[in-house]
Order: C-alpha cells, then structure tokens, then sequence
C-alpha cells in the first residue's frame, strides 16, 4: 500500500501587517490545522490563523522542515511574493516530487519595486543573489543587461553591491532599491551607485539597476592596455593567439574553464569578457600574478575569477567546479605531470589547449596527451608579424560510450 502524497497550498504574501487575501487562500486558511513559513511569515500571519494551529519553521537546513512535513498530509505555506518565482515552491518541487501542490501567488517584490516606480519590467533580466553567489550577476553586469532585477540577501546587501560594481568600473546604472515593501515602513529610493555604497538599508530589499550608459566592452584587449609582470611584453599571449586559442576552447558551449599559468589574467580575463557564463579558475605559480589578475581585473571589468597561486601540482582541486575546458598557459618542464592531474578532473568531451613555441614543447604535448589516454584533435600553425611561429594544439577527452 503506497502512503497517501503530501497536499502544499502555498500562498504569496508581502510584508504588510494588514493582509489583503484572496478567497481562495482564506479559505484554505480557515480549512488548515498545519501552516509553514519563515519567522517573519508567522509574525504577520499569526492573527488569521485558527487558535489551534501547528507552525513550522522554515529555517536552514532544510532537511529537518522536511522531516517535519512528512508526518502531516496537508499543510498551508506561506511564502514572500510568487512562491514560483526563485521561491519556496521551486523547493518543494524539488524535493518532494509527488508532491500535490497549488499556490496562490501575490507580486514578487522586483515587481512590487517596478510598480512603485512606474517602472515597465518586461525587459528586466533577473538575478538572485539571496544565498547564491555572484556568477549570475557578474554574468549581467559584463553583458551589460539594460536594467537588471535583483533578488538580495544578508550577505549580498544594496551596500555591497555597489560597493563590487565600483570595484570593478561599473558605475553605469543608477539603483533602485525598495525596503519593506508593502509594510508601513517601505522606503523606496533612487541612487547613483556611489551613494548606494555609502547607504545602510533595512532588510528585506530588493533592487533594480537600471543601465545610464554602455560600457566599453572590448574583443581582443591590445596587450600594451595590460599591467604586465614586469613591463615584458613577451610575458602575456598576443591578441590574435589569445582570440584563436579561446576559440579553439570552444567556450561558448563550455561551463568551467582553467586557466593554468595565468600570469598576467590576459587569457582568463578576455574569457570572461566575451563568455561570461563559464566560471574561470586561474592558476600561477608566481606571487606577482595575484596582484596582476587583480589589477587587470577591475581594469577590464572581470569579477568573479577565482585565483590560485602556487604550484598547480600541489593545488587542491576538490573544492572547484570540474572543467570541460582548460588553457595551460605555461608548464615549466612538468608537462606530463600537469596532463596527468588535469585528465582525471576534466569533463567528458572536455577539452586542452596549449600554444607551443618550440618543437620541445609540441612534442612534450603530444607525448603526454598519448600518455594520458587523450586525443589530439586540431593544430593551428599561426605566425603573428615577426614574432616566432606558434603551434596552437587542441586535446580532447573522449567520451567513454565512444
């Protein structure tokens, strides 16, 4: 005998103190025995809810509120705004599967936000940053999306946030921030990024950016607009081969890329400008290239690259996102060791791109490749004005079904 599935009616509701509820939710309300929310929910929902009630917390982790759940048949959430939207019942979904579920949503609050400001909103890209970290808005900010929603969190406050976009130049938006919303206190303001940085604002908030002009977005960065490791010049891979290497990569249908032998970023820094949905870890084994990838990181307006120093063998890896691409930039004499350590981290399909200057390196490349069960997929033979030729060699890791 299969056991009965769970019933979630799951209702939207804002910050005000005087909820205005559609029938259909005060009806569930006055059928309910079990409700389900934040703290904050129950504080304003208390007063409609019958005398007898059982409350469970939603608090983190999640797995004891889901323990709770499964002792009850029916149960009545309350969640902020559209459960639907980044919320509550996504989660839900999620982990109960067979779940049967309704929701009755209210506005979310970018959309509460966009209605105060009279704001259109159907050309708004969204991003979460409440318990997420900064890809997806880092991804936003470098395609330059015209007015970007966001949803914030105790971590990821108005505050710092201006605070990362100065950092890295992007002082083209004015923000928009709403606090409270639909409370008595809701504050709605409008600022220059500058004076966002400077501002405390209440929790909950929630911001739109809305783009005053377009930055600068350059394909292929001359290397003389670098900060180079010592004024060498020789010391960072040249535009074109930077460009062909990067296609070579094939980014556009890859996730994860590293960048072995960063030095000065140009190569991790030109990936994330032009493919900014791919996370980029960025390994040197110098102590100098910390404070270049920084330095030409906020130049060209690059967050979000993760940076190692220290000897990539030595690296601990477990903690990062596996590649499905990696540039080795340079290998001092460990190539073989270096392919060995990149293989058994390196997606299915995934791929290796290493420029060769010498017949020494092409044929350490080739020897490790063959040794490490990887395939040598395409070479490109570039000469750039008088510089030495560069071999451009691509290595492939074959799926198994193959």
């Amino acid at each position: 005998m299969t056991s009965p599935k769970t019933t979630f009616i799951i209702i939207g509701i804002d910050d005000n103190a005087q909820q205005e509820l559609p029938e259909q939710a005060r009806n569930a309300i006055a059928g309910g025995f079990v409700f389900s929310g934040g703290k904050r929910h129950h504080e304003i929902m208390r007063k409609y809810l019958p005398d007898n009630h059982l409350w469970i917390d939603i608090t983190v982790p999640l797995d004891d509120v889901f323990r709770q759940y499964k002792a009850h048949s029916d149960i009545v959430v309350f969640a902020s705004g559209d459960p639907l939207f980044f919320g509550f019942a996504n989660t839900v979904r999620k982990r109960l599967p067979d779940a049967v579920i309704s929701v009755i949503p209210t506005f979310n609050s970018l959309q509460t936000l966009a209605h105060r400001l009279l704001l259109p909103y159907h050309d708004m890209h969204v991003v979460s940053l409440t318990g997420r970290p900064w890809h997806e808005f880092d991804r936003a900010l470098i395609e330059g999306q015209e007015k970007i929603g966001v949803l914030t969190d105790r971590e990821h406050t108005p505050t710092s946030i201006a605070e990362r976009m100065l950092e890295y130049g992007y002082d083209n938006y004015i923000i928009h921030t709403g606090e409270e919303l639909g409370s008595s206190t809701e504050t709605v303001r409008t600022q220059s990024i500058a004076e966002a940085q400077a501002t405390c604002f209440r929790h909950p908030n929630c911001l739109i950016l809305e783009r005053t002009y377009v930055r600068p977005r350059p394909f292929g960065i001359p290397e003389s607009e670098f900060e180079l490791l010592d004024g060498r010049v020789n010391m960072i891979t040249k535009a074109p081969i930077r460009l062909l290497s990067l296609a070579q990569l094939d980014l556009r249908s890859r996730r994860t890329l590293w960048d072995i032998g960063f030095c000065t970023g140009s190569v991790s820094i030109e990936a994330k400008l032009q493919f900014p949905h791919v996370k980029i870890a960025a390994f040197e084994q110098r102590p100098e290239g910390e404070r270049l990838m920084k330095l030409n990181s906020m130049r060209f307006g690059t967050p979000g690259i993760i940076t190692r120093i220290g000897n990539f063998l030595q690296a601990e890896l477990d903690d990062l996102p596996a590649p499905d691409a990696v540039f080795i930039g340079g290998h001092g004499g460990q190539m073989d060791e270096i392919i060995r350590k990149v293989s058994k981290h390196l997606l299915s399909d995934g791929v290796i791109v290493f420029n060769s200057v010498s017949e020494q390196s092409r044929e350490l490349f080739i020897k490790a490749v063959k040794h490490h069960g990887l395939t040598l997929a395409a070479t490109q033979h570039v000469t750039i004005d008088d510089h030495n030729p560069i071999l451009i060699m691509k290595a492939q890791k074959r799926s198994s079904y193959e």
